[in-house]
């Protein structure tokens, strides 16, 4: 099986990097939808446009993206023998926040949905940020290897 893994490995990694585009693009999205879905007057025709455009978001590109960036990256990590690699472990910790941003984004679209309205557009807005400084910090460790 490893050396299956290994033989297909620049295939892996391009699929995560393509699939990590995608999911990433997806977590810039929504948080900018929930500000203007949380913008939108209650009951509103808008309100149920940018219900119907967070669900769209969240099944056609952010769900499938994360299940494949999780697929590919655990086999990258075993084809190339890297379980082991302290940098490998602080990546994996970050991935695992941005996967729980993902799930409370896609948890707070719901509530939204349902009329529950607990934060602010500028508490949305602020969070928008998370995602591009987690990945900053994913490539950093990736690319740079530093531990």
């Amino acid at each position: 099986m490893e050396s299956v893994l290994a033989m297909i490995y620049l295939w892996l990694k391009a699929g995560h990097v393509i699939f990590v585009i995608f999911w990433m693009a997806g977590l810039f999205m929504l948080p900018r939808y929930l500000v203007y879905h949380q913008e939108a007057a209650p009951g509103s025709p808008e309100e149920a446009l940018w219900t119907e455009r967070e669900r769209k978001l969240l099944k056609i590109i952010l769900l499938p993206s994360i299940i494949a960036v999780w697929l590919l990256g655990i086999l990258l990590a075993t084809s190339q023998h890297l379980w082991g690699e302290p940098w490998l472990h602080a990546k994996l910790l970050l991935v695992l926040l941005l996967s729980g941003y993902h799930g409370w984004l896609s948890a707070y679209s719901k509530k939204l949905a349902r009329g529950e309205r607990t934060l602010t557009g500028k508490q949305l807005r602020l969070l928008n940020e998370v995602p591009g400084l987690v990945v900053a910090l994913i490539v950093v460790l990736v690319i740079v290897r530093p531990f």
